[in-house]
């Protein structure tokens, strides 16, 4: 699927918010129950550390504090979002939606919430979804006449309830819950995180230029959790069997990336009719540090800067994208100061579970 970005005035990026855990977890802690050294999941993965939620924490609550962030950082009080969306594989709860209780907790109570589920590439999804239903004619989203509740469509200015046009996506995810911590496999990759970005109407030559997504759902079996939903339900045995662990393949999975990636970098920038070499920032899924230093030198993004904190984050699923976006708006840890610029190329690229390959193409700036 191909599609442009939304009609009537463009979308962009208002304001980006991340949220890390504050335990820290190195490789020589998760090496040890996995059976390898630290050295080697360095080697294999460029990954140093990541972080794991405390007990008391779940995606909702890793969610609401990178939304808080994002809605400092772009200047909007939660009452006035439209929308939130919220793009996870470890919910809170099979439900209510997690977004549900992000909306709850921000005091967002003008805000239609729901959930988005493609795995690692559940954030780009997310920021096509939320963009759509911003620039939407209609009121497609269910609000009442009365301005009571539900998201708005159309553009311009604020609606009877106040709210404005604009909304908060997230991608959140607590993997350290569903990680076998034997598994050499995935053990050592995943983390936990959330990030956050408030769009709305942009000014010209800004915003989302388009986005391209694909599933090649006869793969699906490469990624995923095999108990805990209707086919299988929980179970004493389900448990035993630690079929509620994550599974990867991971062989097949880095030979659908290196195989797959450069086509759908390469038909973006066709469709958009921009170079390679136009692209000023690539933000990829933080899948795995070694592997995309390798298929990024394949996508002939020349002038392009790569942003890769997936060192410091390991594999955060649909929190990696906007995690690593927001390090790059925000000049993390003192790196000074901000390094996107207003008209710069910004090119998002997700892919994981499904097998669901996105990108979204972005001209930065309000």
């Amino acid at each position: 699927m191909t599609v442009d970005a939304p009609g009537r005035g463009a979308i962009g990026v208002w304001g980006t918010g991340s949220y890390l855990p504050e335990r820290v977890v190195t490789n020589a802690a998760v090496g040890r129950l996995a059976g390898v050294s630290a050295e080697w999941i360095e080697r294999k993965t460029g990954i140093v550390e990541r972080r794991y939620a405390a007990d008391h924490e779940a995606a909702s609550d890793l969610a609401a504090h990178a939304g808080a962030r994002a809605l400092a950082d772009a200047g909007v009080r939660a009452e006035e979002l439209a929308w939130i969306v919220v793009a996870t594989s470890t919910p809170d709860h099979p439900q209510p939606a997690t977004a549900a209780l992000v909306q709850h907790r921000l005091g967002a109570s003008g805000a239609a919430a729901f959930d988005v589920n493609a795995v690692c590439a559940g954030f780009v999804a997310a920021l096509h979804t939320a963009a759509r239903l911003l620039a939407a004619d209609d009121g497609g989203s269910g609000a009442s006449d009365s301005g009571e509740g539900g998201g708005v469509s159309g553009l311009g200015g604020a609606d009877s309830g106040g709210r404005r046009q604009c909304a908060l996506v997230i991608g959140a995810e607590v993997y350290s819950r569903i990680i076998d911590p034997a598994d050499r496999r995935t053990a050592p990759l995943f983390g936990d995180g959330a990030g956050a970005v408030v769009i709305g109407p942009v000014g010209e030559g800004r915003g989302l230029v388009g986005t391209t997504m694909r599933t090649d759902g006869h793969l699906h079996a490469l990624i995923g959790v095999q108990a805990g939903g209707s086919r299988q339900p929980a179970s004493e045995k389900s448990v035993a069997r630690g079929e509620h662990f994550f599974r990867m393949q991971g062989r097949q999975v880095r030979e659908f990336v290196e195989r797959e990636l450069p086509a759908a970098v390469t038909g973006t920038l066709q469709r958009f009719s921009v170079r390679p070499g136009e692209v000023d920032h690539f933000v990829p899924h933080q899948a795995n540090g070694e592997m995309l230093q390798s298929v990024t030198a394949l996508l002939g993004l020349t002038a392009a800067r790569v942003h890769l904190p997936v060192d410091r984050h390991g594999n955060t699923g649909a929190a990696s994208i906007p995690l690593a976006l927001d390090h790059a708006a925000r000049a993390h840890e003192g790196a000074g100061d901000r390094t996107l610029d207003a008209g710069q190329l910004v090119l998002l690229a997700g892919f994981g579970g499904g097998m669901t390959l996105g990108t979204t193409l972005l001209r930065w700036g309000r």
